[in-house]
């Protein structure tokens, strides 16, 4: 069972920047693509980002392009979210979220392990 660990989250105004980060203990993490994933209230969970095994792939939904970035480091078994020009839309608990090993990406994907969220609050 992998499990994760997110932290990072909280409250900030419009425009300003937030890094999350997600720890796992798991030893073969770098089998392992990752995902970041968020759900405001009343609305379901939507794909935010993703990024494979190697960090050589990366994927966002279109209302994150060009403000967030994931990266990974493979050596502290960390995926971390920068979220930079944040809006009030950008409210929401972020999870993240990794399928089985050796398994693709994406924002169609099948993630199997989440961790338990934190909260991102962006007030106007």
């Amino acid at each position: 069972q992998v499990q994760l660990v997110e932290s990072g989250g909280g409250l900030v105004q419009a425009g300003a920047s937030l890094r999350l980060s997600c720890a796992t203990s798991e030893r073969a993490f770098t089998t392992y693509g990752m995902g970041w994933f968020r759900q405001a209230p009343g609305k379901e969970r939507e794909f935010v980002a993703a990024i494979n095994w190697s960090g050589g792939s990366t994927y966002y939904a279109d209302s994150v392009k060009g403000r967030f970035t994931i990266s990974r480091l493979n050596a502290k078994n960390t995926v971390y979210l920068q979220m930079n020009s944040l809006e009030p839309e950008d409210t929401a608990v972020y999870y993240c979220a990794a399928p089985l090993a050796f398994q693709r990406v994406g924002p169609s994907q099948t993630y199997h392990y989440w961790g338990q969220g934190t909260q991102v609050t962006v007030s106007s």
